[in-house]
Formats: C-alpha cells, structure tokens, sequence
C-alpha cells in the first residue's frame, strides 16, 4: 500500500505559533515582588538620568545659545546656581570652624593686587637714618620744624566755569589760609614771585577741559618741589548724598594712607604740609589722602564717637581722586625745570602688580 504525504496547511501552523505565544509562565508571588522592585530601580534611575541632564552646569558652553535672550537668561541661572554654591560652601566651613573652636585652621586670605604686589626697592622705613636725615634737609624741613606756617594761594585756569569755580572756593573751606584769586590771564612764572613776596607757600592751579575739573599743578614755595596730578571723579557737596553741614573754620587732622615708596613718601610729605600741625580736636574734623594703586582718593569727614567701640562717620565733602603724572625739581618751569619723575604709561603700567607710590 503506498503511503502518500500531504502537506500540512499555513493555517495549522500559525494556530500552533499563537498558542505557544499565549502560554504564560505560572510566577510565584515572591517572584513577582522582586520583578516589580526592580522595575521600580529601573525607573528611579532613568529619573536620576534626566534630572541630571537637566541640572546646571550645562553639558555645552553657553556661548554656543545663539539667542541672545535664552543665552543670557541661562547665564543669569549659571551665576545665580554657582552664587548658591559657594553661599554654601561658606555655612559648611563656618561650622566646621565652630565646631573645632580653637583648634580650626586658620582663615584663607583672599589674592588681591594689593598683597601680591611686587616688591619695590625705593620702599622706605620711616625709622630708618638716611630717611631722618633727608626729612630733616628737604623742603619741607622748615615746616615740620614749626619755623613756618602754611598759606595757600588757590587760582584757575583762564576763563574758569561754574563748576571749577566752586570747587575752588570748597578746597579753600577744607584747607586753612587758603585764599582763592582768579589767574586773569597771567602767566604762572608771574604768579609764583608775587606768591612769595607775599609769604605764600603753596600755588595751588586747578584745570580745566570742557567744563570739568581735570588737572591740578601743586607747586611747594619758595623752593619746590612741584607735582603735577590728573583730577577726576570731582563729586561737589550738593552732588553728594547724605552730606553733613559745611565745614567749620577749625584745623582738620590729616591721615595719610599708604605711601610707602621713596616717591611716595614725598607726595605724601607734600600733602601734609598743606595743613597745620596742631589740628584742632574739637572741629572733630578729618581729611584723608589713600592711596590704593597709585591713586590718590581724597575724602573730608566729620566723626563723633557714639560709645566705647562705635564710631559715627559724616562726610562733608567734596571728593576726588588724583593721579601722579610728574614731579618737578623746584618751582613751575615747563621749559627748562628738571623733572624728578615722570609717568610713561607703556613702560610703568605694563605689569599690574608693581606701583610707583
């Protein structure tokens, strides 16, 4: 008997595929206790994925936002997370420094310009003998010897405005004996004879561009020296905010700050005897020269002592600030003087560190 194969119809096969697919498998219940756990694993760590993608710092460079608007918006988020960031870090070693009492470690000094200046070979020491005896043979020995008392001629440009006028006559209520005179187109080889047949010892010259205040010539008399300082930032009493009353006539006290080197110590001499010696402690009156890297900010205060440890503080004004452009050998002389020191720019602010004063 022959015996013939017949083929097995598609429809027959996939019924058998479908049941095999349908089978499920019979899990335990602590089987699936530990299948959902983990599931639960897997998504906590793609949350943890996506928030990390999302946090700040960005993966990219900010400037790369080609926005104008999102740049600087994610910028002002960049600033403020890591403004966050260091308040916080500053807590954590606060109490840590708490926590260890006496035996925390000391504090951290800031870098600034200031303490990581270069040091410089002119820096003199007050105490030591070759600055006494030059002290005791300069220009100024006469004054700091009592033997003279200071007068100072203050005197403008030609044609002064408005504004340089009344700067002039506010430096003469903050210097005693000062008087203001107008220059009248007379020229300053003029001006200095007359200062010392009438027993002035400084020449002050304010001047002048555009209506601003932005030079000042300080000529010492009868011998010099004379300094020559770019003016700026001129804030007059009715510009300032939160004034006090004018001035009084009594002798202010004069702190000088920071003129450390061989110049500085001239210019900072030189200041001082605009002043008299013995100021008067009732005015409770205070003019300070600080110099902070090379320039030279001027501030005029009145101060009363509310207990033991405060200090009220009153500014009565004006303010400005100078910078030392030359120092000259004797009296005014723009052609023939001998110039003790002068600023070059390219050559003596090349390095950020190193200053003059």
């Amino acid at each position: 008997m022959d015996i013939t194969e017949v083929p097995v119809s598609q429809d027959i096969k996939s019924k058998k595929s479908k049941n095999k697919k349908t089978k499920k498998k019979r899990v335990s219940p602590e089987g699936a206790a530990k299948k959902s756990g983990a599931d639960q694993e897997e998504v906590e760590v793609k949350m943890e994925k996506t928030e990390a993608e999302a946090a700040f710092p960005p993966t990219f460079s900010v400037s790369e936002i080609k926005n104008k608007q999102r740049r600087h918006l994610m910028f002002m988020k960049l600033k403020q997370e890591k403004r966050k960031q260091k308040i916080q870090l500053k807590k954590k070693k606060k109490k840590e420094r708490e926590a260890l009492g006496d035996k925390a470690p000391p504090k951290e000094v800031p870098k600034t310009i200031e303490n990581q200046r270069v040091y410089d070979e002119t820096t003199v020491d007050p105490e030591d003998e070759e600055v006494r005896f030059d002290e005791g043979t300069d220009e100024f020995s006469a004054y700091f010897n009592g033997l003279t008392n200071p007068k100072v001629l203050i005197t403008t440009s030609d044609r002064p405005r408005g504004r340089t006028v009344k700067f002039c006559e506010q430096l003469a209520t903050v210097i005693p004996n000062a008087h203001v005179y107008y220059r009248r187109g007379l020229a300053l080889k003029r001006i200095i004879p007359q200062c010392i047949a009438r027993n002035f010892t400084y020449l002050m010259v304010i001047n002048e561009d555009r209506k601003v205040p932005n030079g000042l010539v300080l000529c010492h008399l009868p011998d010099g020296p004379t300094a020559h300082f770019k003016v700026s930032s001129v804030r007059l009493r009715k510009e300032m905010k939160r004034r006090g009353k004018d001035p009084t006539e009594h002798f202010p006290e004069v702190i000088l700050n920071n003129f450390s080197t061989r110049l500085g110590h001239s210019i900072g001499r030189l200041f001082a005897a605009l002043f008299p010696q013995d100021p008067q402690f009732v005015g409770r009156q205070v003019a300070t020269f600080h110099n902070q890297r090379d320039f030279i900010f001027f501030r005029f205060h009145r101060y009363i002592f509310k207990n033991e440890k405060k200090v009220g503080i009153q500014e009565l004004g004006p303010r400005f600030t100078l910078k030392l452009r030359s120092l000259q050998k004797g009296t005014f002389d723009s052609k023939f003087g001998e110039y003790e020191w002068v600023l070059k720019r390219h050559e003596m602010d090349a390095c950020r560190r190193k200053f003059q004063l």
